[in-house]
């Protein structure tokens, strides 16, 4: 099967990126309390469901999977660009890196107690979102949790010509309405908890939202 383009671009352009990304990047620790308070509740949240570990999907060079791993989190960290993966892999020796893709990650039915998606989705055109949406749920245990993160939008198309370190770069940003990723991940067959926007930063041009979803439990049979 062909490999659509964008997944291409996505993937050399984070390649190119990557030495620069690292550090130019917070660390979770250096991020504002709202976003910090996010990630603390979503490991809460998966450690005290206890279902199975949480996979980071579109980990870049593991950042955050380390983060959550020091909250206690059973967490492994996948992502399309092997650079970024040969860089999470040398600095933080202790976890497990994959290269793979969110439209395919190479996971089990039913095997994750979580999913983070956090500010991996937004070069995904829309309309591949309900790929990877529907691979969330298809990945996630019954009961399982999700926590999506990222920049949002009014319908932009956003294609910077450079990115970190001013590299060339050829991925594409799409920024939706939270009400539109909302419906997404319920289309998807995801039920959402919370979510949360927050508005730009005194200096920064771009909306961010989080989102927090479950995966049904099985209904069971014979149960009024």
């Amino acid at each position: 099967m062909t490999e659509p383009s964008y997944l291409a671009a996505i993937r050399d352009s984070y390649d190119t990126v990557a030495a620069d990304y690292v550090q130019l990047v917070k660390d979770p620790a250096e991020l504002d309390p709202l976003s910090r308070a996010m990630l603390a509740a979503f490991a809460e949240t998966v450690r005290t469901a206890d279902l199975g570990p949480v996979a980071d999907l579109g980990c870049g060079p593991g950042k955050v999977t380390a983060y959550l791993a020091e909250l206690g989190v059973p967490v492994f960290g996948i992502d399309l660009s092997p650079r970024m993966i040969e860089l999470a892999r040398r600095a933080h020796p202790d976890l497990t890196f994959t290269v793979g893709s969110m439209t395919a990650p190479p996971i089990g039915d039913d095997q994750l107690g979580g999913i983070l998606a956090y500010y991996s989705t937004h070069h995904t055109p829309p309309d591949q979102l309900p790929v990877v949406f529907g691979e969330f749920h298809r990945t996630l245990a019954p009961g399982g949790h999700l926590m999506l993160a990222g920049h949002v939008g009014d319908e932009q198309l956003l294609r910077p010509t450079h990115g970190y370190g001013g590299h060339l770069v050829s991925y594409e940003s799409h920024l939706l309405p939270p009400d539109r990723i909302a419906e997404l991940l319920t289309r998807a067959g995801l039920t959402l908890t919370a979510r949360l926007v927050l508005e730009p930063a005194e200096g920064a041009k771009r909306t961010h939202a989080v989102f927090l979803a479950r995966k049904p439990e099985r209904s069971r049979c014979g149960t009024p």
